[in-house]
């Protein structure tokens, strides 16, 4: 699998992640993505991480972390939660739970610019049903999207660029503010880049559908 090159990372990701199954689905000038299947009791190299990061736990599990400058933590977490996780020091980290681990790592390049969204149509606003903030800093904005088969929202503007990470499989029908209609299918763990947008949408589905969305601020 060929990697694209990104210029924080302070090594090859070859090295760092040996027992590791990596991929990078976006990669641009706001964010690098690295979704990771990790192995249990498989640590990695010795590393170190120089930006910001989103992460995103598509299943439940635990994680040890060894610092080269001394002390260790563990990390527990759910399915599907977000979190944020800032730069820091070399260190090893270490799946301890029974079951491989995907973890979405949506990496920052870029300092917050103190952005926000100022549409009335805000989903958060005007949608509180559907959509949940998890949390947000001075770089990102992070929410949950959770529909029901065949609900809707209502007509709502994305001001901000973002990053929307599939929990579930999605089959949904956009409709934007010009009337234009577009159905939408995506696979559990498909990472889209979207940027300025006003639109409502319909899941198609039986099933519910689940995103996690994390917005930039610059």
């Amino acid at each position: 699998m060929r990697l694209r090159p990104f210029l924080f990372f302070p090594c090859a990701l070859a090295a760092v992640f040996a027992a590791e199954q990596v991929n990078v689905p976006l990669n641009n000038d706001d964010v690098r993505v690295v979704s990771v299947l990790q192995q249990p009791h498989e640590p990695t190299k010795m590393h170190q991480h120089k930006v910001n990061r989103v992460m995103i736990y598509r299943q439940a599990g635990a994680q040890d972390f060894k610092f080269e400058a001394g002390g260790s933590r563990t990390l527990e977490w759910k399915a599907g939660q977000a979190l944020w996780s800032p730069a820091g020091g070399m260190h090893i980290a270490e799946v301890t739970s029974a079951e491989p681990i995907n973890i979405v790592e949506i990496e920052l390049k870029k300092p917050g610019a103190g952005l926000a969204p100022t549409s009335p149509l805000d989903p958060l606003k005007i949608d509180p049903k559907h959509y949940k903030l998890e949390f947000e800093n001075g770089q990102a904005r992070v929410f949950r999207v959770t529909m029901g088969p065949h609900a809707s929202s209502p007509m709502h503007e994305h001001t901000l660029k973002r990053v929307v990470t599939y929990l579930t499989d999605a089959n949904v029908r956009v409709t934007s503010s010009d009337g234009k209609v577009e159905t939408q299918r995506h696979k559990a763990g498909d990472v889209v880049w979207g940027e300025h947008a006003k639109h409502s949408e319909q899941n198609l589905s039986d099933q519910p559908f689940e995103v996690v969305v994390t917005e930039l601020k610059y």
